[in-house]
């Protein structure tokens, strides 16, 4: 989409022009993107100037085009998308991290903020809550999904190291010898949630090989030691 020139926006009753926040937009579903992309453009001070599928792309696409905001599903193809937030934040500090998801536990939210993102908007509510949390986070300010901010309001960190109760249920499996696929069967998720949450107990732990985990598990008395 070609941006209006400065001289083809009409002035504001100020004078001045106005301000189009520019949006980089990274769903590994293009049905998905393809429908946030119309509730965004329909908006006169939003424009989507790209879109990707995988979060190595969504960083390329930053460098490239330096966003106001990035909208970033949580869960996409490649690296783990917490990995590539701090490195954001850290190259590009004037881009606004605004995640998407469908992940409502306030343990993933918690994570997200604290790698450096300023928004966490579930994907049942996009088309109420997007725009209003990319205007936010384009004015420097920060955004939660009302019903899960209660919710962590109301929760108290999770157990040792902030490990949630389904990461601590993963971490056991892990430490059992199950596999991904194995694990996923077993509690009824899909292999990419597991995944995700097995990427989040390495960063939490800073623990990176199953050794280092079986260990951990032991030491808290997470699984028997005979």
């Amino acid at each position: 989409m070609t941006r209006e020139s400065d001289a083809d926006v009409p002035p504001d009753e100020d004078g001045a022009a106005e301000s189009v926040i520019r949006i980089v937009l990274a769903d590994d579903h293009a049905v998905v993107r393809t429908g946030l992309k119309l509730v965004l453009d329909a908006e006169s001070d939003l424009e989507v100037v790209a879109e990707a599928g995988d979060a190595d792309a969504a960083q390329r696409y930053v460098r490239g085009h330096h966003p106001d905001v990035l909208v970033l599903d949580f869960n996409m193809p490649g690296r783990p998308v917490l990995a590539v937030i701090p490195e954001l934040v850290a190259e590009f500090p004037e881009t606004r991290i605004v995640i998407l998801t469908m992940q409502d536990e306030p343990a993933f939210a918690r994570e997200t903020l604290a790698a450096g993102a300023m928004a966490y908007v579930l994907k049942e509510s996009a088309d109420a809550e997007l725009v209003e949390a990319i205007r936010r986070v384009a004015a420097g300010e920060t955004y939660l999904n009302p019903a899960l901010g209660a919710r962590m309001a109301r929760e108290p960190l999770g157990p040792p190291d902030d490990l949630s109760n389904r990461e601590i249920e993963v971490l056991r499996l892990i430490a059992l010898g199950n596999t991904n696929s194995e694990i996923a069967q077993q509690l009824y998720l899909s292999v990419r949630t597991v995944e995700t949450h097995r990427a989040h107990i390495q960063q939490k732990l800073r623990l990176s090989t199953r050794a280092e985990l079986v260990s951990y598990a032991l030491q808290r008395g997470l699984i028997g030691n005979s």
